[in-house]
């Protein structure tokens, strides 16, 4: 091909934004892969090629040195310009374009599942509404605070801004193990926290790190969708577990699945059902797992907020055997997309832990850390928890005002005395049905408003055994009282439709 044909069906464009030498170096470039411009071929000189496309001959010296110093074109001065002779004869390129109708190859079955593994999980998408599940209040949070310590650690260059621990940030450690030793009564030193990218992450490390192919997890269901996740990736089988009003049924999985892991749970306050652990079955899960050489994963993801008395202590504090890995997260008390939770594992899983956290992305990022720690040690951490956990109260209540004065015969609501949910079960109709739940949910979200059904929560592989009465999800920590009441008058208005 004439290299001026190149461009005369398609000129360079000269009010693009793109500089003209760049897309004489791409034209160029898509040339010599496409066969277009073969091996060996001779390019016209600087000048001549100037000439012919009314440009500059500065851009298209400009666009030979790209070319050059990528490898495509040789040359020199008085020698001439040639596409390089060792370039591979490309093929031509097809008349139309076209674009590959699916992958090179199929994905292996572990990427297949790292793939598929979170489909189930839903991801909150546009403005904060009534009734958000499981996000805190953005109005409430200090970021003009935020904002002056951030620009303040940014004023401190020095070495804290290069590479970091995989454990994190000591001095946001120090921190955490004093602010979990007071208000939860987590046993813990600096050494045994780990600093990873949200909660999420934790858990793909110690499925990743402590589980075998086939190895058994107990999990509640229903329950928490995405910490299944990581275990299915890492080849685990999931045992899914009910739960009632004492927690997770643990004299029921020890009998069906006695031959599990590890074990993921949610003693404080269990989602999506709202139930707290007894004690009962506390000291009878740390027996079980005692016995079994078993890790029990205990997810605390929002224990700062008890609207009836100070939070309960840990499932982690009343371990003696050193089976119980406590994982939490700084999303729900500062805000989501800080990404910041933390580990503390026992003394011997600390050093391994930290090397997986290398392997996987070095270290979590280091300012958003110094910030953080900033923010605990000016008091401003406990402040915010004060504010919000009052705000949440009020907002609680507003709800469950309104549902008892709007949908009392409707729904029944489960405990209500943590967290950031409300869950609630239809009550049946004169018929003995209950509402369709998913119909529920979408008729909801087409009026403005969002909320989960509770089907949502259990998991595809739960037998009967884990059945509960169908029901919705309800936030009420986003958005205000008067936001919540409205809300309320929009799901009246909803069921009555659907009913």
């Amino acid at each position: 091909m004439h290299i001026h044909d190149l461009f005369a069906s398609v000129p360079l464009e000269r009010s693009a934004a793109m500089p003209l030498f760049r897309q004489l170096y791409a034209r160029l470039k898509d040339a010599i892969l496409h066969g277009r411009l073969a091996p060996g071929a001779r390019l016209p000189a600087t000048r001549e090629l100037a000439q012919q496309l009314q440009v500059s001959r500065q851009t298209v010296l400009a666009a030979y040195d790209q070319l050059t110093a990528e490898g495509y074109l040789r040359g020199g001065v008085g020698q001439g310009t040639f596409v390089d002779a060792a370039l591979p004869v490309a093929r031509q390129a097809p008349a139309a374009p076209s674009v590959a109708a699916g992958l090179l190859r199929p994905l292996p079955e572990r990427g297949a599942a790292m793939a598929a593994s979170m489909a189930r999980v839903r991801y909150h998408d546009g403005p904060v509404r009534a009734f958000r599940p499981s996000m805190p209040g953005l109005d409430l949070f200090p970021f003009e605070v935020w904002r002056k310590l951030e620009m303040r650690a940014l004023r401190r260059p020095g070495p804290h801004l290069g590479y970091g621990a995989p454990r994190g940030d000591l001095r946001l450690r120090e921190l955490l193990c004093a602010y979990l030793r007071a208000s939860r009564g987590v046993d813990c030193t600096p050494e045994q926290v780990i600093i990873t990218s949200g909660s999420q992450q934790a858990l793909y490390l110690l499925a990743h790190l402590l589980l075998a192919p086939g190895d058994g997890v107990w999990v509640e269901s229903p329950g928490y969708q995405g910490a299944c996740a990581p275990m299915t990736v890492a080849g685990a089988r999931i045992c899914t577990v009910p739960v009632d009003a004492e927690g997770m049924d643990v004299a029921w999985a020890a009998a069906h699945h006695p031959d599990a892991r590890m074990v993921f749970a949610t003693p404080s306050h269990q989602l999506p059902l709202g139930v707290t652990m007894s004690l009962a079955r506390r000291l009878a899960l740390l027996r079980w797992a005692g016995a079994n050489k078993a890790w029990i994963i205990e997810d605390d993801y929002d224990s700062e907020y008890r609207y009836t008395g100070p939070p309960l202590a840990s499932l982690q504090s009343l371990d003696r055997a050193g089976c119980v890995i406590y994982t939490g997260t700084l999303s729900k008390v500062l805000f989501p997309a800080l990404r910041l939770g933390y580990v503390v594992a026992p003394p011997a899983l600390a050093e391994p832990l930290a090397h997986a956290k290398a392997v996987v992305d070095r270290h979590s990022a280091i300012l958003p850390q110094m910030v953080l720690a900033d923010f605990i040690a000016e008091g401003h951490f406990a402040r915010h928890i004060r504010r919000t956990r009052d705000a949440y109260a009020e907002r609680r209540a507003a709800l469950l005002d309104a549902i008892g004065a709007r949908l009392g015969e409707r729904l029944r609501c489960g405990p209500s005395d943590a967290g950031l949910d409300l869950c609630l079960h239809f009550r049946p109709g004169a018929d003995g049905r209950f509402p369709d739940e998913a119909r529920v949910a979408q008729a909801a979200l087409d009026t403005g408003i969002e909320l989960r059904p509770l089907a949502y929560y259990a998991n595809p592989q739960a037998g009967p055994a884990c059945a509960v009465d169908p029901g919705l999800v309800l936030g009420f920590s986003a958005v205000g009282p008067a936001d919540i009441r409205r809300g309320v008058e929009q799901l009246a208005a909803v069921l009555e439709r659907t009913a």
